[in-house]
């Protein structure tokens, strides 16, 4: 049977909550699948490559789906490309903020998922929850750790299969908000999750 990592992020921003973390925490609730381990990422440009590099080190699993957070999102993003590029437009939680830099010195300028993105797409719509695919994951946490867990498995010969999906916001962070953005309910997202992995476990 394979073996999984699923992570999420801490929440950052002002926000109380992070849907990606929810979702992690639904997996634990509900015993998690088979063979996985989960983890909640720190929002720390120091931390949380070095966190995801351990975990992938240590667990070597089949499968890495990463989760985080695309505030205005009204669907599942899977993200085809991780780049290697930081350029917070705000301060990560430890108030860093880096601009045009890169994720890894010499690194290349970027990697492709070696999951079967389409395929995560199609399942997840089947599922009934609203997914697109997604050209990159930006310039943010969501794509260091990305980028970070590709150039590990890449550079130490793992075969891990690497997927990072932006979830949107969850309707309790939007309630109090002036205008209006696109939410989700957590069952939804952790629906759409559950079907990505099915689709690649398959």
């Amino acid at each position: 049977m394979s073996t999984l990592l699923i992570t999420g992020f801490e929440p950052f921003g002002g926000f109380s909550v992070n849907p990606s973390a929810e979702v992690v925490r639904r997996f634990r609730d509900n015993g998690t699948p088979r063979n996985a381990t989960t983890a909640i990422l720190p929002v720390d440009a120091v931390q949380a490559p070095r966190m995801i590099t351990d975990l992938l080190l240590t667990h070597q699993p089949d499968l890495c789906l990463m989760l985080g957070q695309a505030d205005g999102y009204a669907s599942l993003s899977v993200e085809r490309v991780a780049i290697n590029l930081c350029d917070f437009r705000v301060p990560d939680n430890a108030g860093i903020q880096r601009v045009d830099e890169p994720v890894v010195d010499g690194g290349p300028t970027a990697y492709f998922s070696t999951a079967p993105v389409r395929d995560v797409v199609h399942a997840v719509r089947a599922a009934g929850v609203p997914a697109e695919l997604s050209l990159s994951a930006g310039a943010y946490l969501c794509n260091m750790v990305y980028y970070t867990a590709l150039h590990v498995c890449a550079t130490h010969q793992l075969l891990t299969r690497c997927l990072f999906i932006h979830l949107p916001s969850l309707p309790s962070q939007a309630h109090t908000e002036h205008h209006p953005r696109p939410t989700m309910a957590l069952e939804t997202m952790y629906a759409g999750v559950c079907a990505a992995l099915q689709s690649i476990r398959r």
